[in-house]
């Protein structure tokens, strides 16, 4: 069980934070990756490569096999961050800007809160609430009036973006769960392996039927998400997650939007304006003040 002492406190920030500067580059590398992939091959590449390397890495170290409670739960963890978010996200960005589905996806400290207090028993208190709720107004009065952005008006992508959005708080909290158990990097590689018996099969159709154009962006974008995202990503932040608290430290994803329109103006060849910075700084003093609130 996670205790709320400092030490574990700060390190599931600081591990939170790793996750979430992984993250931030995965809008990116989405929009590369559907420039020379169909965006249903996306999504089963980004579960089955990761899953036969996690596979290995759980062989490798000899790790139990979960409890027969467990499986639920990872395969609707799995099917939510392997299957829900990358699918919906990936239709979003072929008619909606990066830019823009960091708009929606700013949403998602509040959902995994909210889910956190629903399905995960935690119970964060009225300033907690108050203050997370300041960074995401702050958050989204930015991003909603940023230029390229689109504006209010909502569209099939955005609806898409809000699903992917909401497969990612569940994950979250599920995730966090069976980190509690399993550890992080051994909860995520189960989840993934769960979702074997579906992507093997999956991949085999779309390299028949998919006719890839292949491209560096393509190919770099394909590999950041199935590998550095997938993995890496997740690894640290299930474990600043059962570390700190779900509701806590997914706070820290407030700050993601901000980063991801910082790597979408540096890969997109796009005009940042110094309120980004100025925002990114005052939403990061929240998610600070909000680490402090038992």
């Amino acid at each position: 069980m996670v205790t709320d002492n400092g030490g574990s406190r700060y390190a599931g920030w600081a591990m939170g934070s790793l996750g979430v500067l992984i993250f931030s580059f995965a809008l990116p590398a989405n929009a590369w990756a559907v420039r020379g992939f169909h965006p249903m091959a996306v999504t089963v590449w980004r579960a089955l490569i990761p899953g036969l390397l996690a596979a290995v890495l759980l062989w490798r170290v000899r790790a139990p096999i979960p409890d027969r409670r467990s499986w639920p739960l990872l395969v609707t963890s799995g099917l939510c961050v392997a299957v829900g978010f990358p699918l919906l996200s990936s239709i979003a960005l072929t008619t909606i800007h990066p830019a823009r589905a960091a708009v929606i996806l700013g949403l998602l400290p509040a959902l995994t809160a909210a889910f956190a207090t629903l399905f995960g028993r935690e119970r964060p208190s009225p300033r907690f609430w108050a203050i997370s709720g300041a960074g995401l107004v702050v958050l989204l009065a930015y991003l909603t009036t940023r230029g390229g952005t689109g504006g209010l008006a909502l569209g099939a992508g955005d609806l898409a973006m809000f699903g992917a959005t909401c497969c990612s708080a569940v994950a979250y909290v599920l995730g966090a769960d069976r980190a509690k158990v399993y550890g992080a990097w051994q909860s995520m590689c189960w989840t993934l392996v769960a979702l074997l018996p579906l992507s093997i099969p999956s991949g085999i159709v779309t390299a028949i039927v998919q006719d890839p154009a292949w491209t560096v962006q393509s190919a770099v974008g394909m590999f950041y998400l199935a590998v550095v995202s997938t993995l890496f990503g997740y690894f640290a932040w299930y474990a600043g997650l059962a570390r700190g608290g779900i509701a806590r430290v997914g706070q820290v994803q407030q700050i993601q939007p901000i980063l991801t329109i910082c790597w979408s103006g540096l890969f997109f060849v796009e005009t940042l304006d110094p309120l980004t910075f100025v925002v990114g700084t005052v939403v990061a003093a929240l998610v600070a003040a909000g680490q402090r609130v038992r």
